[in-house]
């Protein structure tokens, strides 16, 4: 156990930003240096920490929680900011995080990583051997799961006030251990959602920087699509560019081309793409600063003419994403952006998106906005509010139709309406 000591923020006057912030050092100077020249504004990360916990503490005393248990690697990053191998402990819970009700933060890291988190401030004690997973612990695994409730149980005691632990996930003999302890459990991802759902003026600036960077790469990934090109080889353009600027990783592999864009959610094949395709995708892109850009884009491959029928179907999905964007507001019940804004034809209501929004921040994030169909009563009784960000969703393809199109933008409410994050164009020909 490594207990560390409160350090206050860097000095900035007359640093370099990878100076000031040297865990950001994986960014280029020259994605930083080409974000400045575009105008943009870098963000303020110790701001966005301080920001990030503070949101954490108001809503866990909202909903009556003393303590937070946290293994999901997005709520680890939002929580402290340690970024450390999260692909792999999404699905081998090793890594963990616990925050108190007056801020104590304990961060279980990975075996001897204790020396990735030494730039963040916010974390209070650095320990290992969080988790207990069968890979790692074989038939020991009851007893590694007795110890690590037993650490939990002695910090609850000696920083909260109370019992009540949130927890988000675990596996199954850590749940057990802890449900037949004096805790009282309960959900933590009501308390993380709401707590992520507002974004900070410097989380939006790192959204901004993010989108910026994605479309960089959308860019490098149009210009290089051709026919005989696979639909493999475009979509590792998406992954390179992303991973050379800094960014983290890309949650699904969801692109296609021709017959296989509709009905959507195929996954990027081998499939060689001709001349006259429709070729459509969805970056769902975890970017620089860990922020999430989730843009959809379609266009045409090669020099063909666009068919009336795909540009029918690409001018649907265009007004349908134009018309919900322009209901968002603050104030709205998010009830209501069910039924209002856009009216699909019948004929694209069965192959249509499965949500008409959604929240995003760090990764989708609530809320789903669903069709007045697949509405769940009770489900979002909220409004909308300044600092919130939703990606607005379009899929149109007729059933039994040979091609469809995707698009989505990606939007935060302001305090009169909604600022589009999205600069990327659209496909002129297809446009018609």
């Amino acid at each position: 156990m490594t207990k560390k000591a409160k350090i206050s923020p860097l000095h900035r006057i007359g640093s370099t930003y990878n100076d000031v912030y040297p865990e950001t050092s994986f960014i280029p100077a020259k994605t930083l240096d080409r974000l400045r020249r575009e105008g943009l504004e870098l963000p303020d990360l110790e701001k966005i920490r301080s920001y990030r916990v503070k949101r954490i503490i108001d809503q866990m005393a909202r909903q009556h929680v003393d303590a937070l248990l946290l293994f999901d690697p997005i709520n680890i990053r939002y929580t402290t900011d340690s970024s450390n191998m999260q692909i792999w402990t999404s699905h081998n819970l090793a890594r963990a995080a616990l925050i108190t009700a007056d801020g104590y933060i304990v961060l279980w890291d990975f075996t001897h990583c204790e020396h990735l988190t030494e730039h963040l401030p916010q974390i209070d004690e650095i320990r290992s051997g969080a988790g207990s997973f069968y890979f790692e612990y074989g038939d020991a695994i009851h007893d590694k799961a007795k110890s690590f409730s037993d650490q939990v149980i002695a910090l609850v005691k000696k920083h909260a006030s109370g019992m009540r632990l949130g927890v988000d996930r675990m596996d199954t003999v850590i749940a057990q251990a802890f449900l037949s302890s004096e805790l009282t459990i309960s959900d933590a991802w009501p308390v993380m959602e709401h707590a992520r759902l507002i974004k900070s003026i410097d989380e939006m600036k790192a959204m901004r920087c993010a989108m910026n960077a994605t479309e960089f790469a959308m860019a490098k990934m149009e210009a290089a699509m051709k026919p005989s090109m696979s639909e493999v080889e475009l979509w590792s353009v998406l992954h390179a560019e992303n991973i050379a600027q800094g960014g983290e990783w890309i949650e699904t592999r969801i692109l296609a081309s021709g017959p296989r864009t509709n009905p959507w959610m195929s996954e990027a094949s081998g499939r060689i793409m001709e001349s006259g395709d429709i070729m459509a995708f969805d970056t769902d892109m975890i970017g620089i600063f860990g922020i999430c850009c989730d843009v959809s884009r379609t266009w045409l491959v090669g020099d063909a003419d666009a068919k009336a029928e795909q540009q029918e179907i690409y001018r649907v999905a265009h007004d349908h994403i134009l018309e919900n964007m322009d209901i968002l507001k603050p104030g709205i019940a998010l009830k209501d952006l069910s039924y209002l804004g856009h009216k699909l034809p019948q004929i694209y209501q069965a192959n249509k998106y499965c949500v008409k929004m959604h929240g995003v921040g760090l990764c989708d994030e609530f809320p789903s906005i669903y069709y007045p169909d697949a509405y769940i009563d009770g489900s979002v009784d909220y409004e909308l509010m300044p600092g919130m960000t939703l990606c607005v969703e379009a899929f149109i393809g007729k059933e039994g139709g040979h091609e469809g199109i995707k698009l989505e933008n990606q939007v935060l409410i302001t305090e009169t309406g909604f600022e589009n994050l999205t600069a990327y164009h659209y496909d002129q020909r297809l446009l018609g």
